[in-house]
């Protein structure tokens, strides 16, 4: 049985991109739904420069949180200008309540695998090259960061301790209790998604089950991301319910307290001001 917005009182989607052209069409009646279903709003990762003001313009209009990075599959050819921007944009905006993380940024191992004359093919070396500056950045701004890591833990993990003072999150995780916990240890928690409803991800229910729900956040990755169960293909915030839900079933305990922890998870990583946002 799915939680009622009662039971879920009011939890934030920690990876949503709301910002997405997907969401056009119906963005403010969503919210609304979200909102009576007791989703408070989502944090909004970046992808790419040209995407940064519209998402930072969407996320002030709703009210949500929101990172600023540069994701793995838009890997610039100019990498040292477009970090230099990115830093730019973060000294312009760190007074801004809403911005609270670096990211999305990461290592995507499958797309640097692609045929050379594959257009979404990114190089695993350029890939690096534009994560490591931004771990820096992260750890200079002491800002946590929002990692997207695919099938490529163990290099994630390497070249995370050469950065031991960041933290964050590991988003979309989908790997094993071991790999979930060496992340946790490291001070980077695990965003759960949509994938938790499918049986066969039995890795990580496996791990969900075992972990701590305080290395936990809940997540949906909208509008990517669509649980098997899900009648739309577009995903959406609202598949919050159903993970929480399954994440209570899994830890054994109730819908009331997985939220309130999962919850207390989200603004403990990201600090939110709220009194700034009350009060600007």
């Amino acid at each position: 049985m799915l939680a009622s917005s009662v039971d879920m009182l009011m939890l934030t989607d920690s990876h949503a991109h709301f910002d997405a052209p997907e969401f056009d069409a119906d963005r403010e009646q969503l919210f609304l739904e979200m909102r009576q279903s007791g989703i408070s709003g989502a944090l909004i990762p970046g992808i790419s420069p040209a995407n940064w003001a519209r998402q930072r313009q969407i996320a002030i209009e709703y009210q949500c949180d929101y990172a600023l990075g540069i994701h793995p599959w838009y890997c610039p050819p100019d990498i040292p200008a477009a970090v230099a921007l990115l830093e730019q944009q973060l000294q312009q905006h760190l007074s801004d309540p809403f911005l609270v993380a670096i990211g999305e940024c990461g290592l995507d191992k499958p797309r640097a695998q692609l045929a050379d004359d594959d257009a979404r093919r990114v190089d695993w070396a350029q890939q690096v090259a534009l994560l490591t500056p931004q771990l820096a950045l992260a750890q200079k701004y002491q800002m946590p960061v929002v990692l997207h890591a695919v099938r490529c833990h163990h290099e994630m993990q390497a070249i995370l301790q050469q950065f031991p003072n960041c933290h964050g999150v590991i988003h979309g995780f989908s790997g094993s209790y071991e790999v979930a916990l060496k992340y946790w240890q490291m001070g980077f928690r695990l965003g759960i998604g949509g994938l938790l409803l499918d049986s066969s991800a039995k890795k990580l229910r496996s791990a969900v089950k075992r972990l701590p729900l305080t290395a936990l956040l809940a997540e949906t990755d909208a509008p990517s991301m669509t649980p098997v169960t899900a009648k739309d293909r577009r995903n959406t915030p609202l598949t919050l319910l159903p993970v929480v839900a399954e994440i209570a079933i899994l830890q054994g305990t109730s819908n009331v307290l997985v939220s309130e922890q999962l919850e207390n998870n989200f603004v403990q990583l990201f600090e939110r001001k709220t009194e700034l946002r009350e009060h600007p």
